[in-house]
């Protein structure tokens, strides 16, 4: 099968959660097909790393290390974006928390708010100014990171899920507020993908993550490069007709 390539030369993206997993897998492919890119994430340690090895290989990258919890870190990390490429194309809204398996009534309100900070109100707040600069321009595609976990529900997570699932309603709803400013907004739902954070998963909660993998048609995990596959043509020319969607990218578990 020949592989499917992209070119956006010219073209300005922004990562986060780009130190690794997904989000580096995604970073990469878009420098790989031509873009400059600015990658965020909150280990600035691993995020220099990777950083410098995408400058070593000779694409054109930042590192914006941060919290997107942060408000003030989100705005500098879009106009640091901005003011080192002279513009902003396309955004992966990758950056997220897992939360323990754990009962309803056993969750505390600090990892309840501590994943929300995260995992919605950040991606909010990325939206936020990344649209800001992106209606300037007249254009722009935005991918938001969901879940397999914002379209179904799972025991012991209902904390990250109830995160993921509002995700996907904010997704739809700004999709619907920008389509017609040439701005194109989607979210994907991957599933048990091969992850340092999945790979955590399965060794501290193998007994739930066995049994989550029974329910995978495809029998097996997905990998970093298919989620990158994917964000590079919700980003792409390919997909100019595709708005508000939550793209399910599971092996085929919420088929079932």
């Amino acid at each position: 099968m020949n592989e499917i390539t992209y070119d956006f030369s010219g073209q300005v993206a922004l990562v986060t959660g780009a130190a690794s997993g997904m989000g580096l897998a995604t970073a990469r492919a878009f420098a790989e097909a031509g873009a400059s890119v600015a990658l965020a994430d909150i280990n600035d340690i691993a995020l220099e790393a990777v950083t410098q090895q995408l400058t070593d290989a000779g694409y054109r990258v930042i590192g914006v290390p941060g919290d997107i919890s942060d408000e003030a870190y989100v705005k500098s990390m879009v106009e640091k974006t901005v003011a080192s490429f002279g513009r902003l194309d396309m955004a992966f809204n990758n950056a997220g928390i897992q939360s323990p398996a754990v009962e309803t009534a056993d969750v505390t309100s600090e990892v309840f708010d501590r994943i929300n900070a995260i995992n919605l109100r950040g991606v909010w707040l990325c939206m936020k100014y990344q649209l800001a600069e992106m209606r300037k321009q007249g254009s722009g595609a935005i991918v938001n990171n969901s879940s397999l976990g914002g379209l179904v529900g799972v025991p012991g997570r209902a904390a990250y899920h109830a995160a993921k699932h509002g995700l996907l309603g904010m997704t739809k709803s700004a999709a619907l507020e920008y389509a017609a400013q040439g701005i194109r907004i989607n979210a994907i739902c991957p599933g048990i993908i091969e992850t340092p954070m999945v790979a955590d998963m399965l060794k501290g909660e193998t007994e739930i993550m066995n049994d989550m993998m029974k329910d995978v048609p495809i029998r097996r995990l997905g990998t970093a490069k298919e989620i990158a596959d994917a964000v590079l043509w919700l980003c792409s020319t390919a997909s100019t007709f595709i708005v508000g969607v939550a793209l399910p990218i599971d092996g085929g578990y919420t088929a079932r």
